[in-house]
């Protein structure tokens, strides 16, 4: 079965933080767009339950991009274990999938 060549990545980050690695993603041509929008998580860490305000990055690339996505946010993010998930996109609006695959290195 071939893979999808789209993703969509999540990635929570600190408020102060999200902007910084939103721009630095898309300037860097690994993401074609990376929407920031609050949230409120809720979470086990440190032996506790955790609650705090974040922001969630949806990020939108291409597969083959992910490993040098995953990096440059590891490079940026203060979290000792930032939330970097991809979500395969298994369909779409083809002219935004086209947009995505131009806008990507």
């Amino acid at each position: 079965m071939d893979l999808p060549e789209f993703l969509v990545v999540f990635c929570t980050a600190p408020v102060e933080e999200a902007k910084t690695i939103a721009e630095a993603i898309v300037d860097a041509r690994l993401a074609a767009c990376a929407n920031i929008t609050g949230v409120q998580s809720c979470y086990w860490w440190g032996g506790a339950v955790t609650r705090g305000s974040e922001q969630l990055l949806i990020i939108k690339t291409q597969r083959r991009l992910l490993d040098q996505l995953i990096s440059k946010i590891e490079e940026l993010h203060s979290y000792e274990v930032p939330e970097i998930i991809a979500i395969p996109i298994i369909g779409g609006y083809a002219p935004y999938l086209d947009w995505i695959r131009e806008e990507t290195a």
